[in-house]
């Protein structure tokens, strides 16, 4: 269930934390009442919140918590007497783990201190060393990518230090997927060379729509062409199939806290023959690509959490499903709405829309009242009250990106809680477009 019996309770009814427009008032309480002939609408339980913000982060799996427990004693992996040993033991059993359940051997499995230093070591590593060994400077790259590949990329074609590289954008089509089959099309024509490629990046799936992307076919490209190619994998690992092998990638990026592990705590996967010249120096712990003690505690947490949301995927897939439909059928029914998730071939607890006329902001403040958790798009640019660079990308006019709003359900999630969502959604959108944009 995603109530969760530590949060705070929502605001009491006819407390200035109420949102109200002078005739019904969303709250976040027990049940429905009456406040001064004004109708409340309240959380679901008597307890806590209602978390629809998976995508930026998941509460830690009771799984993941035991194994950290368990190893809260360990200490640095590095040392060669006996109570070093025993934290090597562990960390390399969480790593021939992680190894077996995505696809790659327990040598290609990095551990870093999130998912965007993962994607900036991958990202910078890989471009440096395809320019120091091949002289390739072009970098390819599409406008949907999460901001640790944004910034990594235009840290490497437009920063301050003028490195020499230059990027080759993939074009995106109005349901946020990129065109993968129309830019090699245009490279084979001769609109220019794989072999001044240093770099192609793509994320497996997007953190704002959901929208699955085409990585099988740009690293069957890369590959064939011998061209490095990163995914950004973190929104995919742990809630899709994920097979580092199969999908013939030079290199992974994962984290943790995403599906139920610990955070800080990431992962990169490597192929073994990966031209990586790392911007992380020191003590190159992990294979010279990362410096630093490992966390331990870290990596036994991550593991376990991978091991438990991959052992549950199927049956959690088809319940956030049902949920996310059941919530696309109720958002449908509100005027103007524009849905970005596709229906197929998306992570199955995505829903990203549009709502114009409202802001962004307005929506997440309303159903905050309401005890819900949700946000407009990306975590680490939540905050910042501006449009979606996702959105924009696939032509969507500003002013209706700046009315997003992105639920992301958890496996967990309950009918009740479907039902409570749904139908306080119209009355917020209401409430929001009365407050005008800003």
């Amino acid at each position: 269930m995603n109530m969760e019996n530590h949060a705070a309770k929502g605001p009491t009814p006819g407390t200035p934390d109420d949102v109200t427009d002078g005739a019904e008032t969303i709250g976040g309480v027990n049940g429905s009442a009456t406040t001064g002939g004004a109708e409340t609408i309240g959380a679901v339980g008597s307890q806590g919140r209602l978390y629809v913000d998976n995508a930026a982060s998941q509460a830690l799996r009771p799984e993941a918590q035991e194994a950290m427990d368990r190893a809260v004693g360990l200490l640095n992996p590095a040392g060669q007497y006996k109570t070093g040993r025993d934290a090597r033991r562990s960390l390399e059993d969480a790593r021939e783990q992680i190894a077996e359940l995505l696809g790659a051997d327990a040598a290609e499995v990095i551990f870093t201190g999130s998912g965007t230093e993962a994607d900036n070591i991958a990202i910078q590593g890989l471009a440096f060393g395809s320019k120091a060994h091949r002289g390739a400077h072009m970098i390819a790259s599409s406008d949907i990518e999460h901001p640790a590949v944004v910034e990594s990329v235009d840290w490497l074609t437009a920063g301050p230090l003028h490195l020499g590289f230059e990027r080759a954008v993939l074009p995106v089509d109005a349901a946020g997927r990129i065109r993968a089959e129309d830019w090699i099309a245009g490279l084979e024509s001769g609109a220019g060379s794989p072999s001044d490629l240093a770099l192609m990046t793509c994320m497996w799936a997007n953190n704002e729509t959901g929208a699955i992307q085409p990585v099988e076919t740009l690293a069957s490209f890369a590959r064939d062409n011998g061209v490095p190619f990163h995914t950004d994998a973190v929104q995919a690992v742990g809630h899709i199939p994920v097979d580092f092998h199969a999908l013939g990638a030079t290199t992974l990026a994962a984290s943790a806290h995403k599906f139920g592990g610990p955070k800080n705590t990431g992962l990169l996967l490597a192929r073994r023959d990966a031209d990586i010249l790392s911007p992380v120096r020191g003590g190159g712990q992990e294979r010279k690509l990362r410096s630093g003690t490992v966390n331990v505690q870290g990596a036994v947490g991550c593991a376990a959490a991978l091991a438990s949301s991959i052992k549950e995927l199927e049956q959690a897939t088809a319940r956030m499903r049902v949920a996310r439909e059941t919530l696309r059928t109720a958002a449908q029914g509100i005027d103007g709405v524009r849905i970005w998730t596709p229906e197929v071939g998306a992570l199955p607890g995505h829903l990203h829309m549009s709502f114009p006329g409202a802001e962004g902001d307005s929506l997440i403040m309303l159903l905050d009242a309401a005890g819900v958790d949700a946000s407009t798009g990306s975590a680490c640019s939540a905050g910042v009250n501006r449009a979606s660079h996702v959105l924009t990308a696939m032509g969507v006019p500003v002013d209706v990106a700046r009315g997003a709003l992105r639920i992301t359900l958890g496996a967990d999630i309950t009918d009740e809680e479907v039902g409570y969502l749904a139908g306080i959604l119209p009355r917020v959108v209401e409430q929001a477009r009365a407050a005008g944009m800003a």
